[in-house]
C-alpha cells in the first residue's frame, strides 16, 4: 500500500500523506515515497506549484512511536539513523528545490509532521489544526531541521519554550506567533486558490524569489543587492517579461510559460 497520493492539475501538485488511521505518523516507506514525490515534482515541467497536506482528520502526527520504540528497546541506531537521513533529505529537498511549497495544515501537526509543515515556503491551516514540538514528551530531541526552522518564524526565545516543553499550539495562537502564515475555514479552497495563483504566475522569477528570500537569512545587504540584480536581468532577458509587459499594455492576463 502506498502511503503517499500525489497528482497533479492544473500546474498543482498536491502531495497527500495517506496513513489517516494513524494520523499520517511516518511509517514503513513513507519517507522514501515522500522524498520520491517531491523530487519528482520538482523535475516535472508541468508543475509550478506544490501542495503538502495530509488525508483525514491529521496533517502528520510524526514519527511512528510504536516503530521507534522497537528500535529503541532493540538498540537498533542503524536503522533509528536511515529515519534521521530520511527526514534530512525531505526538509533540503522542500528548501532547495525552485518550485514554491504549500503547507495545507488540515489537522494536527506534531513532531516531525510540525517540522515538514514548518519547511514549507507558505503555511495555510485549518481552524481545527494544531502545532507542537513534541519531541521531548518522548524523551527525544528535535529533528527534520526543527531547530533551524522555528526560531526563524517565532523567534528564539518562543521556540526554545516550545521545544523544552512540547506544548501543542492551537491554529489561533500558531498565527499569532508566526509559525503559520494564515487560518482558514474552508483550507481545501484557500490552498487551490493560492496554489493556482501561483502556478498561473512567471516560474523563473518565482523561483528566484524563493532563493533570495532563502539567502537573505545569511546575506548582507550588499551581497542581497548583487543577488538581486542577477535574478532580475535573468527575468529580464526571459520570454516571459516581454508577455508580462504585452499583457500590461493590452489590459488582458498575461500567459508566463517559464521561458
Amino acid at each position: 500500500m502506498s502511503f503517499i497520493n500525489s497528482e497533479t492539475q492544473d500546474g498543482v501538485a498536491t502531495i497527500t500523506l495517506n496513513r489517516p488511521d494513524k494520523l499520517n505518523a511516518f511509517g514503513g516507506t513513507m519517507r522514501e515515497e515522500l522524498l520520491d514525490a517531491l523530487r519528482a515534482a520538482e523535475t516535472d515541467a508541468g508543475v509550478r506549484a506544490v501542495v503538502v497536506t495530509g488525508a483525514g482528520r491529521a496533517f502528520c502526527a510524526g514519527g511512528d512511536v510504536d516503530f521507534m520504540s522497537g528500535l529503541q528497546k532493540a538498540g537498533d541506531e542503524t536503522r533509528f539513523r536511515k529515519l534521521l537521513d530520511a527526514g534530512r533529505e525531505i526538509i533540503l529537498t522542500i528548501v532547495e528545490m525552485r518550485k514554491p511549497v504549500i503547507a495545507a495544515v488540515n489537522g494536527v501537526a506534531a513532531g516531525a509532521g510540525c517540522n515538514l509543515a514548518l519547511a514549507c515556503d507558505y503555511r495555510l491551516a485549518s481552524e481545527q489544526a494544531k502545532l507542537g514540538e513534541t519531541f521531548v514528551r518522548i524523551g527525544l530531541h528535535p529533528d527534520w531541521g526543527g531547530t533551524w526552522l522555528l526560531p526563524r518564524l517565532v523567534g528564539p526565545s518562543r521556540a526554545f519554550e516550545l521545544m523544552v516543553t512540547g506544548r501543542i499550539i492551537d491554529a489561533a495562537e500558531a498565527l499569532q506567533i508566526g509559525m503559520v502564515d494564515r487560518v482558514v475555514a474552508d483550507l481545501p479552497t484557500e490552498t487551490a486558490a493560492l496554489a493556482r495563483s501561483i502556478a498561473n504566475g512567471p516560474p523563473l522569477p518565482i523561483a528566484d524569489i524563493k532563493r533570495a528570500l532563502r539567502t537573505s537569512e545569511r546575506n548582507e545587504l550588499r551581497a542581497q543587492l548583487d543577488l538581486e540584480s542577477e535574478h532580475q536581468l535573468r527575468a529580464f532577458r526571459s520570454q516571459d517579461a516581454a508577455e508580462g509587459m504585452a499583457a500590461f499594455f493590452e489590459k488582458r492576463g498575461a500567459s508566463f510559460q517559464g521561458m
